[in-house]
């Protein structure tokens, strides 16, 4: 079993979201001890955000031969998107900056929505060719979202990889959250103490794959 560890957020050890993934690997790994780890820091090794150069990959066949610019942000595309089909479990970190993700994350997901490789266009609308994976998303926050529906219609982090996901075909997408953790230290622990229980409940559950497995059998 392949798993693709991502982390984006830019505070290092300071991220609650580096904390949660880390912890959030390790118990897949104990529970799953096949599992074989890649690891990706988007906040070191973010690829560029989209311009006219790195669009090579959207380019219409037949059209003019990609420049040597669009050559080499080409490859960088091609390896993050064929990293991402190969996880069979994709664990992202994804702290909420400004009511959404840090845009290293977004840049990686503008490199990986891929037409033909993780969706394609049909005439009863889109599909996603990326189905079968298990996605755990580690979220953190400095308020509190979740418990009502003010801060549910702010936030456009978890919702918004929700989305993303859907859209790749990717129906198993789990959310482990610690949110508060800058209201005080008594929030922060509460906060990491359910971010714990629900890492486990995540964990426990039936990967993706092996449910898919079982209903085919």
């Amino acid at each position: 079993m392949q798993l693709l560890h991502i982390d984006s957020s830019i505070t290092g050890e300071a991220s609650v979201s580096r904390l949660l993934t880390a912890r959030t690997v390790a118990a897949w790994v104990a529970a799953h001890p096949e599992t074989q780890v890649q690891y990706l820091d988007l906040a070191t090794h973010a690829p560029a955000h989209l311009s006219a150069q790195a669009l090579g990959f959207r380019q219409v066949p037949g059209g003019p031969a990609p420049t040597a610019a669009q050559q080499a942000e080409n490859a960088v595309s091609e390896a993050l998107v064929s990293q991402f089909l190969a996880a069979d479990v994709v664990v992202i970190g994804a702290p909420l900056y400004n009511f959404s993700i840090p845009s290293q994350l977004k840049a990686w997901i503008d490199r990986v929505a891929q037409a033909g490789r993780t969706f394609r266009y049909t005439a009863q609308g889109p599909e996603g060719l990326a189905g079968g994976k298990t996605v755990i998303v580690a979220s953190s926050r400095g308020g509190r979202y979740a418990d009502s529906e003010q801060g549910r219609a702010l936030e456009h982090q978890e919702s918004y990889l929700q989305t993303v996901m859907g859209f790749f075909g990717i129906t198993d997408v789990r959310i482990v959250r610690a949110e508060g953790v800058a209201m005080g230290a008594d929030a922060r622990d509460a906060a990491l103490g359910q971010a714990d229980a629900m890492i486990a409940a995540a964990v426990a559950q039936r990967p993706a794959q092996v449910g898919a497995a079982l209903a085919a059998a």
